[in-house]
């Protein structure tokens, strides 16, 4: 198990109702991560919709997670 700070923006925070949280997790990558978050707080986006930023740089969905990184799932955004 692994710590990690979660970050959540646009629909993901109004789904999750918090803006960060820490949470302890057996996740290996970005990918795990949201596919359990998404189960465990019923989040309508699937994964292949979210961009995820570990330690503020934009990683792929594959990527190793560590103790301690700061991981922000970053969903669609709409412009005009």
């Amino acid at each position: 198990m692994i710590t990690l700070r979660i970050q959540y923006f646009a629909i993901l925070r109004e789904q999750r109702g918090l803006t960060e949280e820490t949470l302890s997790t057996a996740a290996a990558t970005p990918a795990a991560l949201y596919d359990e978050l998404r189960a465990r707080h019923a989040f309508t986006l699937p994964g292949d919709r979210i961009r995820a930023a570990v330690n503020e740089t934009f990683v792929p969905a594959s990527a190793p997670l560590r103790e301690g990184d700061r991981v922000v799932f970053i969903p669609p955004v709409a412009g005009g």
